[in-house]
């Protein structure tokens, strides 16, 4: 590894002009990157982290400012000097960037083939034959499943997880100096997550590329990173070698972020618990295409004829890899999506019920969705999102009335209640995602689908929501359908989990019986590569 820096950053300071104020998002931030070398840049939601990546790209929204005293130096020249026309060729050439967000990264009505070739295209002068082969290899590459049907479906077609692959090879079609991963796995499921990280050392290896990772998951960058930047509230408050900040952690912060795991198990529901949901041989397929000939349409069976039931006050946790079925189930059990088979909400089945009857059922079930940026509307300020569902469901109340309720809201999931008129675009991923939970808190229903609500949140903020959830369903007897690839959050929060993969059910059983004692191959692959990274930071911190 070269020592010689490809990038340097001094005194790197961004405010954002926000409806009450000014936000002071990085204070001072100085750090240099060299050729070959992997620098992770860790801490809480908001404390700065995608904020100074973006402004490396000068991606930074109409409402920022960078100070005058601040410097952005590439290979010797001032980014920060640049022109957006001069700034074109350096985007997605000579630095690429996996963004947090895939589901909103890629435009909805191209396919995805033709998005990343398209970087390819406008870089290099290759052949449109050229860039789809360089696409398809990438796909292979990133175990994107059928790549070549991939490059001719739309992103809708796609998990989160999927589109984050696509994102991946899209930031390596060009072999860039310096590849930006702004929460790159955070989609992605367990083993997935250990062949994408291992992906990235093997094309940095390849190609020379210094890599800058952006991450609240510690058990990535212990695997990933040589060395360690820690930022809180928009300062560098402690950096070094990765093993040396690991072993020896100086700070409270850092040693509070070390030991951020979910652990413990969740108190189990009363016995004498009425059964909230009951679904019977519920099956969802799409149509992927009809044949040229005979006409006959061909389907892909998403769900395969999956039962549960879920009691009151329990939580039922969903786990699998992505494309596995757990989003699609989920969604189809609250009537998002069409299927066949029979669900009972509350001994009434859902599809015998009136238009009526129907409305007013929305009220008693809620989700939470995985992505907060396209679940949140950006024309609404927090405390209309929050209070939308009322307005709605209980318009026998005051606006007052509403929005004193919101703000308990906000403060339940760890909010500033005075942010209540600021819009989702002034809030990181992860504080989005606590709003929309607080949206869904707020009409008290009995039941929550949660789907990947802790994926965009840090790790210390994933502890207090999950207590946040333990709490109020031990209060309010709610019953949860938890879908997660993060099995350390599972196994904190569930009381059963079924395991899925291909839409059929692998494993099914209480918490402790699947992670003692997993039964199937397929589970048991699951739980270790999910504990390797995990068990790799708090044991060798405690052994420190």
């Amino acid at each position: 590894m070269s020592h010689a820096p490809i990038l340097e950053v001094k005194n790197l300071s961004i405010s954002f002009a926000l409806t009450q104020g000014t936000l002071d998002a990085v204070k001072h931030l100085s750090f240099e990157l060299s050729k070959g070398e992997t620098l992770a840049i860790v801490g809480e939601s908001g404390s700065g982290k995608s904020v100074s990546s973006n402004a490396l790209m000068q991606l930074l929204p109409n409402n920022a400012s960078i100070k005058p005293e601040s410097s952005i130096i590439f290979e010797g020249e001032e980014v920060l000097a640049k022109s957006e026309k001069d700034m074109r060729k350096i985007r997605g050439d000579r630095i690429g960037m996996i963004f947090q967000e895939p589901m909103t990264s890629l435009n909805p009505y191209l396919k995805v083939g033709t998005q990343v070739a398209e970087a390819m295209l406008c870089h290099r002068s290759v052949s449109k034959k050229v860039a789809k082969a360089r696409v398809l290899e990438l796909f292979n590459l990133v175990h994107l499943p059928f790549p070549e049907q991939a490059y001719g479906k739309y992103p809708h077609e796609f998990s989160g997880g999927q589109l984050q692959r696509i994102m991946i090879a899209m930031a390596l079609i060009n072999e860039p100096d310096i590849l930006i991963a702004d929460e790159p796995t955070t989609a992605l499921d367990v083993t997935v997550q250990a062949e994408v990280l291992n992906l990235i050392k093997e094309v940095q290896t390849q190609m020379g590329m210094a890599v800058l990772f952006i991450t609240h998951d510690l058990g990535v960058v212990k695997h990933l990173a040589d060395r360690v930047l820690v930022m809180c509230k928009g300062e560098l408050v402690e950096q070094g070698e990765t093993q040396e900040v690991f072993e020896n952690p100086q700070l409270p912060y850092t040693k509070m972020l070390i030991n951020s795991t979910p652990k413990g198990q969740k108190d189990e529901p009363p016995k004498n618990a009425t059964e909230l949901l009951k679904a019977n041989d519920i099956k969802v397929k799409y149509h992927i295409g009809t044949q040229l000939i005979s006409r006959k349409k061909e389907y892909f069976e998403a769900v395969k004829g999956l039962s549960l039931s879920l009691k009151q006050g329990e939580t039922l946790g969903i786990v699998g890899e992505s494309g596995s079925g757990k989003s699609t189930l989920g969604r189809a059990l609250i009537g998002l999506l069409p299927s066949s088979g029979q669900i009972n909400f509350k001994g009434q089945d859902v599809s015998a019920l009136t238009k009526k009857e129907r409305f007013a059922l929305k009220k008693d079930i809620q989700v939470v969705f995985q992505d907060p940026y396209g679940s949140l509307s950006p024309r609404m300020t927090v405390g209309e999102i929050i209070t939308e569902g009322l307005t709605v469901h209980r318009p026998e109340l005051t606006k007052k009335e509403r929005m004193t309720k919101a703000r308990k809201a906000l403060e339940e999931v760890r909010l500033d209640a005075h942010s209540i008129n600021r819009y989702p675009h002034e809030f990181s991923g992860g504080q989005r995602q606590r709003i929309a939970i607080a949206r869904a808190l707020i009409l008290e229903p009995s039941f929550i689908l949660l789907d990947e609500p802790t994926s965009a949140l840090d790790r210390s903020v994933q502890l207090t929501v999950i207590d946040l959830l333990k709490n109020i369903q031990k209060q309010h007897n709610i019953g949860f359908l938890f879908i997660s690839h993060d099995l350390s959050v599972v196994k904190a929060l569930s009381d059963r989990v079924i395991v899925m993969q291909k839409g059929e059910v692998m494993e099914e059983g209480t918490a402790e019986e699947i992670f003692k004692q997993p039964k199937s191959s397929y589970t048991q692959k699951l739980i270790a590569a999910s504990f390797d990274l995990e068990t790799e930071v708090t044991t060798e911190h405690k052994v420190a």
